[in-house]
């Protein structure tokens, strides 16, 4: 129970934040740029310190690892809740997903080593429906206690059942160790970390300022390298984070494909629908998260389906056109103009929704399923990795993309107009989630010409970034069918089910 409340929690905190982050950058006076830092830290965290999580707790004991996780999601939670700022929310969430990963890299591992047999089993499955069910929930859970307490609320909610957490955690749990442990990869691990946060820093300062801007070239030139660094720094070292052999295998390469097309296409589009179904037609946080139940409990049904064929049909078959499919209900929610009504992403929601919940849940076998048990944690590792760097990478460029568009369209919108002058105060305005309210500082008969500016151009935007994540999970689908083989997949023995479910547990890294 311990593991699964805390699995909850951490893959609630990504999906559940979204809904409240109009509210938050109202309340902490936060630029565009913050509110895609409050998304991305927690991402980065998590994708930087998955895999070192790993061979931390299995050479100091997973479940030692998992209790200080949890402290320290518990504790990044308690100051988000307190936050006055927006740096601090943005340091908070980086602790959150710190702790997160923690947690993430050692709650298989301790289910392994908990269950046996046939409760084993039991244990994986109730495991694989919590996660299905904290990403389908944290957009509902989030409007309701943003709207019906604060967007403090969404945080300080994880205190008390942390506490409670770590009460069960460390009286129920056995600690375990694996009989051979690996080495800290420290240099991969700083190479790749500050590889990341280079990267993602300079295409946000892009779509702050200019993509000329000198600050954003040399942020992307360093992280570029930094990046190369680390793939060279993991040819040579003796225990890679990274096995790079792992990528000869077009099955593999296909997975990870496919992880970063999912995260990067659908679940990066999330925030800007959210800040659309806010800002632009004003809906609360509560009924934002109603509307977007429409794709996550798609999401949902799909997947309990997608778990059941998984058994008969070919993993290549649910992976390539679930991505095609989101492909598809990404081009069908693109077409906004200022007079659309949230119907229009009914359809789309609903058909990326199916997509989406195709393709998670094979996504994990395909990752482990191409190596060797002894190497299933580094795949399963590897896969969530590139999850969270599809996340905190899009929404970086999403962002950067949509600042851009959106400063075009406005000025052109405003030009030749009473108000040409003020489109730099206009935009601002905007990118802070202040658009409606601007319109109450102009003169009466401009307010409705206004009003059609700010929305024509928020829906712009807002297209091209459908077309570039469709474009995105399109291209994702097409990878998947044509490099995922059969032939790629290790045979394992019917009778060694559980021990091959053991073993990724007790290597998962």
């Amino acid at each position: 129970m311990a593991v699964c409340v805390g699995t909850f929690m951490l893959l609630l905190d990504v999906t559940i934040v979204v809904v409240a982050l109009p509210d938050i950058q109202r309340a902490l006076h936060a630029g565009f740029s913050d509110v895609q830092w409050v998304v991305d830290a927690y991402a980065l965290a998590l994708a930087s310190f998955l895999l070192t999580s790993g061979v931390l707790a299995d050479r100091y004991g997973r479940r030692r690892l998992f209790l200080i996780g949890l402290v320290v999601f518990t504790a990044g939670s308690l100051l988000c809740g307190l936050a006055q700022t927006s740096l601090m929310l943005i340091l908070s969430r980086a602790g959150q997903g710190l702790g997160g990963a923690i947690m993430f890299a050692t709650s298989l591992a301790l289910l392994g080593h908990s269950f046996r047999g046939r409760d084993r089993g039991v244990a994986f499955g109730v495991w694989g429906a919590i996660t299905g069910v904290a990403v389908s929930l944290g957009p509902i859970l989030g409007g309701l206690i943003t709207t019906g307490i604060s967007w403090r609320g969404i945080f300080l909610v994880n205190v008390p059942i942390g506490v409670a957490a770590l009460a069960v955690t460390s009286r129920r749990l056995e600690e375990s160790r694996a009989p051979r442990p690996g080495r800290l990869d420290v240099a991969g691990f700083v190479l790749l970390t500050l590889g990341l946060v280079g990267l993602v820093f300079g295409l946000i300062r892009a779509g702050e300022t200019t993509w000329g801007d000198t600050t954003a070239i040399t942020a992307l030139a360093v992280g570029g390298a930094l990046l190369v660094g680390f793939v060279l720094v993991e040819l040579v070292v003796a225990d890679p984070m990274f096995d790079l052999s792992l990528f000869r295998k077009p099955t593999f390469v296909a997975g990870l494909g496919a992880a970063f097309a999912m995260n990067g296409s659908l679940f990066a589009m999330l925030l800007y629908l959210v800040l659309y179904l806010q800002d632009v037609l004003g809906y609360s946080a509560l009924a934002t998260g109603t509307r977007l139940l429409v794709s996550s409990g798609s999401m949902l049904v799909a997947a309990t389906v997608a778990g059941r064929l998984s058994e008969r049909v070919p993993v290549r078959w649910l992976i390539g056109p679930g991505l095609l499919a989101v492909g598809v209900g990404l081009l069908l929610m693109a077409g906004l103009n200022q007079d659309s009504a949230w119907t229009h992403l009914i359809p789309g929601f609903v058909v990326s929704g199916v997509g989406a919940g195709f393709v998670n849940p094979p996504l994990a076998s395909t990752a482990i399923g191409v190596v060797e048990p002894e190497r299933v944690g580094m795949a399963s590792g590897i896969n969530s990795t590139f999850r969270q760097i599809g996340l905190a990478t899009s929404i970086a460029a999403l962002g950067s993309i949509f600042a851009t568009s959106l400063q075009e369209r406005l000025t052109h919108a405003l030009a030749g107009t009473p108000l040409a002058g003020r489109s730099a105060e206009i935009l601002a305005s905007v990118r802070q989630g202040q658009g409606r309210a601007s319109t109450g500082s102009v003169p009466a008969p401009l307010r409705n010409e206004l009003q059609v500016a700010i929305r024509s151009s928020f829906t712009d935007a807002l297209d091209r970034l459908l077309v570039v994540t469709a474009v995105l999970a399109l291209a994702g689908g097409v990878l998947s069918a044509v490099l995922i083989r059969d032939r790629d997949f290790t045979a394992r023995q019917p009778d060694a089910a559980g021990a091959t479910a053991g073993d990724a547990a007790d290597e998962l890294r």
